[in-house]
């Protein structure tokens, strides 16, 4: 599936579904909690669920007379797979990566970082592993 951002109204009805515990949510879960805030129609919300379950983002299953929705992927992969496309139709993924790290402050570059080494370890243990059943 290719990764493309959400429309506004998306974007925040994803959020409260990613934010959400149970895991699995009705329309009117997400009705009352964006109604208790803004000004919204019922059937606005119902819309933009189906929308996000139409294009892919969320399953369903009914429930009685209503649908409990819950997302296909987590909020993390949803931005890693947007990361991955930004990497691979931004032109040279060589100076795409050190802009965004020109971008972002120390502490997440710390997490890079040792999100990089965690990688590197699980890589190197794999190959390891690996050449051993040969």
């Amino acid at each position: 599936m290719r990764t493309r951002g959400f429309g506004e109204l998306e974007a925040v009805v994803m959020d409260r579904i990613w934010n959400h515990n149970p895991e699995t949510v009705t329309v009117r879960d997400i009705f009352d909690e964006l109604a208790a805030e803004r000004q919204i129609a019922y059937t606005t919300v119902m819309s933009t669920m189906d929308n996000l379950h139409g294009k892919g983002w969320l399953q369903r299953e009914r429930d009685g007379r209503a649908y409990r929705y819950w997302p296909v992927m987590t909020r993390e992969e949803h931005s890693a797979q947007l990361m991955r496309e930004a990497l691979d139709g931004g032109g040279r993924s060589d100076l795409v990566l050190n802009y965004f790290i020109e971008q972002i402050d120390p502490a997440e570059s710390d997490r890079l970082r040792e999100a990089l080494r965690r990688l590197a370890r699980r890589t190197s243990r794999a190959k390891s592993a690996e050449t051993k059943k040969r």
